[in-house]
């Protein structure tokens, strides 16, 4: 039997999904992988407050507790995003160029971020299979 290794994007994906299980949102769980040139991975982020702050699993977040819909009411969310949360463990020099592989498509607000934090590309994977690239 041959065994048949997953192309990059795939492996790259296959860990942004491994990482979104730690999402501490009770509505999504996403994750992030911020991988230089060099594929190497150089950072990773998950949906979460910040260390120590309150727990939407736990109850404490509005949002999570109300029913808004969907894509709204992100003024009384407690978390931050997983790609925010992946550039901020990222050094400056490492999103240089770099490819954030993401569970969803990224927000108007994290693809702000993204475009200023030097990353080249972004890559998550739509509803019908098919890898989106962006920026």
């Amino acid at each position: 039997m041959t065994h048949v290794r997953p192309d990059w994007t795939t492996y790259f994906l296959g860990i942004a999904e491994a990482v979104a299980a730690r999402g501490d949102c009770i509505r999504s769980q996403v994750g992030a992988v911020v991988v230089g040139p060099d594929r190497r991975i150089r950072s990773t982020g998950y949906n979460g407050s910040y260390p120590g702050g309150p727990s939407c699993s736990a109850g404490e977040c509005e949002r999570c507790n109300s029913d808004v819909p969907s894509g709204s009411g992100y003024e009384d969310c407690v978390e931050v995003h997983a790609e925010a949360n992946a550039l901020l463990y990222a050094s400056w020099e490492d999103c240089q160029g770099s490819t954030l592989y993401v569970t969803r498509k990224p927000c108007k607000d994290c693809t702000k971020l993204i475009r200023s934090s030097g990353v080249a590309k972004v890559v998550w994977q739509d509803s019908l299979g098919m890898h989106k690239v962006v920026l």
